[in-house]
């Protein structure tokens, strides 16, 4: 079975979704979707025989895709899902989703509605070292924490603090720490552990209406989460899940390439799963597995996780003041 796929978008990480789906045989790019004719030339330059676009209902009703990947701007993600589901064409859909609960939801009614398959693209809960992570959890015995922190400098802050805002500090984009990266830390947590009952958030709003860091804690019936993310400042610190008997530590939450369990009488157990592939083509497998097999839904990044993490980034940015024009 070939599935053919058309993308939204011509960054760099649409180029590192296009090679690791390349990986699998299933995979072809039939079609590129650019705002501009001249980009989308230059980007589907590197993949012999990609039609160009630069009107995406033109490409969906086209007859050359049966699937889509999405990774534009974050708040043109919902719009784009839309048109291409009820032209019939399956989404993955680059974190997150939406901007909102509210467009998550309409996504999700579209794709039900039209019989088509959507899937948020959160790579990371569907490498190899994930599934250890939820295989070796019982070991900790009962649960009482999860951390994850993700924080890395970006590069556009340096515009940023020399007067220019670019896309990755601009709410029309729903873009921001907690939407860009926060999102890596609470996805990994619903996916194992569901919705918490509370959460309480902090952050630092920067002048062009973002969030540049944030902190934010969870409250589970037996346990909290501790989250911690930003754009402006680097951490260094693995993840970890805290229990009676041991803690999990994971060296990167964002891509888990290492676990391991230290037990409370000293001893540690490594549990790291070799990674053959590179992390984007899990997530691309899953989602070409899930077609293959007549599936409409992904049990990892389901809509009710998808739809759980969304509910919790817009408790928290209403918490901290952060809003965006699709909120209205």
């Amino acid at each position: 079975m070939t599935i053919r796929f058309g993308v939204v978008g011509t960054n760099w990480i649409t180029d590192r979704f296009i090679q690791a789906g390349l990986e699998n045989e299933e995979f072809i790019l039939t079609a590129v979707y650019s705002r501009t004719e001249e980009k989308g030339l230059a980007f589907a330059a590197k993949y012999a025989g990609a039609a160009i676009y630069t009107n995406l209902e033109d490409m969906v009703s086209s007859g050359e895709v049966d699937a889509v990947y999405i990774a534009s701007p974050n708040s043109m993600h919902a719009e784009q899902a839309l048109i291409c589901m009820n032209h019939g064409k399956h989404v993955l859909c680059e974190k997150p989703a939406a901007s909102n609960s509210s467009e998550l939801q309409k996504m999700i009614e579209a794709a039900r509605s039209n019989d088509v398959l959507l899937m948020e693209a959160m790579k990371s809960t569907f490498m190899p070292n994930f599934g250890v992570i939820k295989d070796n959890l019982y070991k900790l015995g009962r649960v009482r924490r999860y951390f994850a922190s993700y924080c890395q400098y970006s590069s556009r802050y340096d515009a940023y603090r020399q007067g220019t805002v670019l896309n990755a500090f601009n709410p029309e984009y729903s873009n921001g720490s907690l939407m860009d990266l926060g999102i890596y830390c609470l996805y990994p947590m619903v996916a194992l552990f569901g919705k918490p009952d509370s959460v309480k958030a902090t952050g630092i709003m920067l002048s062009s209406g973002v969030d540049g860091e944030g902190s934010m804690v969870m409250r589970y019936p037996h346990m909290d989460a501790v989250v911690m993310h930003s754009k402006i400042t680097d951490s260094y610190l693995p993840a970890e899940i805290q229990g009676e008997n041991g803690t999990m530590v994971i060296d990167k939450i964002n891509q888990p390439y290492q676990v391991k369990i230290q037990y409370r009488d000293g001893t540690v157990e490594e549990l790291t799963l070799p990674q053959v592939f590179e992390p984007m083509y899990y997530e691309a497998y899953e989602f070409i597995n899930l077609l293959k097999n007549g599936q409409r839904e992904s049990t990892v990044n389901s809509h009710a996780n998808s739809l759980a993490v969304a509910e919790i980034m817009e408790e928290a940015r209403r918490q901290i003041g952060l809003r965006y024009a699709s909120d209205i």
